[in-house]
């Protein structure tokens, strides 16, 4: 059963792929402009969503985004 959580991103190494915003755009954008980089719209993850967001996290070839449990 999944449980919410929250989105813990290291932006530091986020490359900008898109690949998150691809799995989970309800969760993440990139930036079109500025730096290119992926900004978290929503922290807090319902365990409904969970799911998609670790699909996101996963994808992610830097690694720098993880779920924690609330």
């Amino acid at each position: 059963m999944a449980v919410a959580g929250r989105i813990v991103f290291n932006r530091t190494t986020c490359s900008g792929i898109g690949l998150c915003e691809m799995h989970a755009p309800e969760f993440f954008e990139v930036a079109e402009d500025g730096d290119g980089r992926m900004t978290v719209l929503t922290e807090t993850v319902d365990a409904d969503k969970r799911a998609e967001v670790e699909e996101a996290a996963e994808s992610c070839p830097t690694a720098s985004i993880r779920i924690v449990d609330l």
